[in-house]
């Protein structure tokens, strides 16, 4: 296996990209191997500094760089050799399994659907964050971005890939789907609510538990909650603010610790061909080497081909 890094993207990058992917190589096994997207030249320096032999990573050379605030589509086509272009040439080519980065994330996910593509069927990819319980374990969120507008049955799809990604990766066995909601009852809602709710009632393609209002995220009524990707991307940063929140207010508490991003690694873009993960544009190298890994574990666990089963 070879995971494809981004060591340009994020806002201290190169460094903590390279930092990471450090901690990385010493939790892969001995037949996966990462390869570095960047400037080698950099990368190198920062290895020897750290006492870490190259020799342990291969190098795609690259110096140009797609920055955070650049139009992702004009920068994919205008910046071939960046580093996020390369890595999904070679993420198209199969030179590599998956490919991660902390960089611009709508060239993130230009560069999946111009690249790898989006799998048959799947009418728009989702993107997905982590959700702590109160009681333990986790829960998914999904959309978190990357479609501000959803149409019904792009809902549906989003519950598919949920599901599955919480089977595959997280051992989560039957997950239960729930639609993000402003009341249980199932005639509450916006017009997209409201339409969404019979779709996903009527569906056997995953175990949908009905409706799901704000205050439920955190408790046990489901392991995945969907929705448009204009309120997963709200409650996503509300949710960032608590482990901030509890830091600036010198609260230490185990549930809130788990709100840390660094935890998670990244947001998967779930629904295209090959496993892309985008990570936090102030990722430290311990969120890069989270991020690492849980492209490994979308590797190890088949999720595109589980995927690919699902829409034919």
């Amino acid at each position: 296996m070879k995971i494809g890094l981004d060591i340009m993207g994020g806002d201290y990058a190169p460094k903590a990209a390279v930092l990471g992917a450090i901690e990385a190589y010493k939790t892969l096994s001995a037949d996966q191997k990462l390869v570095l997207i960047g400037d080698k030249e950099v990368t190198v320096s920062i290895l020897q500094e750290n006492g870490v032999s190259p020799d342990n990573f291969e190098f795609v050379h690259t110096t140009e760089v797609i920055g955070m605030g650049e139009h992702p589509t004009k920068a994919i086509v205008q910046k071939p050799d960046s580093s996020i272009s390369v890595g999904f040439q070679l993420l198209k080519s199969g030179e590599i399994q998956a490919f991660s980065s902390a960089g611009n994330t709508g060239a993130m996910l230009v560069g999946a659907m111009f690249s790898v593509k989006t799998i048959p069927g799947v009418v728009r990819p989702a993107m997905t964050t982590i959700v702590p319980k109160l009681k333990g374990g986790l829960g998914i969120l999904l959309d978190v971005g990357a479609n501000a507008d959803c149409k019904p049955d792009v809902l549906v799809q989003f519950g598919v890939l949920g599901s599955l990604f919480a089977q595959a990766v997280y051992d989560i066995s039957n997950p239960r789907v729930a639609l993000m909601n402003i009341g249980e009852e199932e005639e509450k809602g916006n017009i997209l609510s409201q339409a969404t709710y019979p779709l996903m009632k009527a569906t056997t393609l995953f175990n949908f538990v009905g409706n799901v209002e704000g205050r439920d995220l955190f408790s046990e009524s489901a392991d995945v909650y969907v929705c448009d990707g204009f309120t997963g991307n709200v409650i996503l940063k509300l949710a960032e603010s608590f482990y901030v929140i509890t830091r600036k207010k010198q609260l230490k508490d185990e549930f809130f610790d788990r709100f840390n991003y660094e935890q998670y690694g990244g947001s998967p873009i779930l629904g295209v061909n090959a496993p892309v993960v985008v990570g936090h544009g102030i990722s430290s190298p311990e969120a890069i080497k989270n991020m690492v890994l849980l492209s490994r574990n979308m590797v190890d666990s088949n999720l595109v081909d589980k995927i690919k089963q699902a829409f034919q």
